[in-house]
């Protein structure tokens, strides 16, 4: 980008026609209040699928990608954005379409000697059926974020019917895999052009359950200990593999890599990588930013001013 950061006029998109389009919407509200008074203009964007045109007609410096899950995410409007040669956040196409497939990107991770879940790809119905694995153990869509759709089968219950009825549409397979007992962690990780650099981990409890949709964005749905209260060894190897994670994806600017670590066990597994982390007001990537010096809007200014085409 040529211009001064105070110049710019920043497309904002937000909304979009996925399941998270309601996470997507506050994410992106937050994102441009956040750059109102910092830059020259600021577009709110609902994306939709005429975003093509909508862009071009705004001709806008640069685009943050505040969207979530199918289409938004996945690499379907980063290809929009390349194709229309236009500077935007976060990951590529190639690094987003990956993160969104939860078999491909665990092949990825796996290869890179990070420690990923077993488990696999079943059909729905099958599933729904009979115990593919033994309990516990989880299920959720292959390609969807913010668990949505996913569910805990415990030791002693029944299989889950969820998959096999006929409102499930997040596709004819669903992930399962063993349920891991112990933390739920999570670390952000900054895209340096010094190499990515791990923030913190957060150590995060539900309320009730685990950590679900509920947990994550309503209000008190769960509680967040940063830095997370863990053995040294474990706290590096999170940090640096969070890192490994967002290079052998390839991503840019923000991701965030979810872990469980098993205290009994000592085991720590990555669970996924999500390259378009979420901004509202229960988000932990804010949070992590805040606790290492950065506030809201100097984060939003680093995603802007790391923003490129191609990516």
């Amino acid at each position: 980008m040529s211009r001064p950061f105070s110049e710019l006029h920043v497309a904002v998109l937000m909304g979009g026609l996925s399941s998270e389009r309601e996470v997507s919407l506050s994410s992106g509200k937050m994102c441009a209040d956040a750059l109102e008074g910092q830059v020259r203009k600021v577009s709110r964007v609902d994306a939709g699928r005429d975003l093509a045109q909508v862009l071009a007609d705004l001709k806008p410096d640069v685009v943050f990608n505040a969207l979530h899950g199918e289409w938004g995410e996945d690499g379907c409007v980063q290809g929009v954005l390349e194709t229309l040669g236009l500077p935007y956040t976060h990951s590529g196409v190639l690094a987003s379409a990956l993160a969104m497939d939860k078999e491909k990107s665990k092949a990825v991770l796996a290869a890179a000697g990070v420690v990923v879940p077993g488990g696999g790809l079943f059909d729905r119905h099958e599933v729904a059926r009979s115990h593919v694995l033994p309990p516990p153990y989880v299920i959720k869509p292959n390609a969807e974020g913010s668990s949505v759709g996913v569910y805990l089968v415990r030791e002693g219950e029944p299989p889950c019917p969820a998959p096999g009825e006929a409102g499930w549409t997040w596709g004819e397979q669903v992930m399962v895999e063993p349920f891991i007992a112990g933390k739920e962690l999570a670390v952000t990780v900054l895209g340096e052009k010094s190499g990515p650099r791990a923030l913190t981990i957060t150590d995060i409890t539900p309320a009730k359950g685990f950590y679900d949709y509920e947990a994550k964005y309503a209000p008190g749905g769960s509680s967040h200990v940063l830095p997370a209260v863990l053995p040294p060894h474990v706290f590096e190897r999170a940090l640096r593999e969070s890192e490994l994670a967002h290079t052998a994806m390839g991503c840019r600017g923000v991701s965030r890599s979810d872990f469980r670590y098993d205290d009994i066990k000592d085991e720590l597994v990555l669970l996924e990588v999500n390259t378009q982390p979420g901004m509202t007001p229960t988000s932990l990537s804010p949070e992590q930013a805040a606790h290492v010096g950065m506030d809201y809007k100097a984060l939003v200014r680093w995603m802007v001013e790391d923003a490129s085409c191609p990516r």
